[in-house]
């Protein structure tokens, strides 16, 4: 792999400060975190797209904003 003289300083950076032990596992670590990035953006971008094929709701919002409080006192009771 190459990177630039930037990049490589930095990695070595991160090495250096104990967060890494090589520029390997560092590679992996970002490999993981845009991972789990990607899956959360594409679980959101389902969820947009759900609510978008749904259709426009015939409840008022009051009946709305009642069933979104509802589910956060249910949420803090856990």
């Amino acid at each position: 792999m190459t990177f630039t003289e930037q990049q490589d300083k930095w990695i070595k950076a991160q090495i250096e400060a104990g967060e890494f032990t090589n520029e390997s596992e560092y590679v992996r670590h970002l490999i993981r975190s845009d991972q789990a990035r990607n899956s959360k953006f594409v679980q959101l971008k389902a969820a947009i797209q759900a609510g978008i094929d749904s259709g426009v709701s015939e409840r008022t919002i009051p009946e709305i904003m009642k069933e979104v409080e509802e589910r956060m006192k249910a949420d803090e009771r856990l």
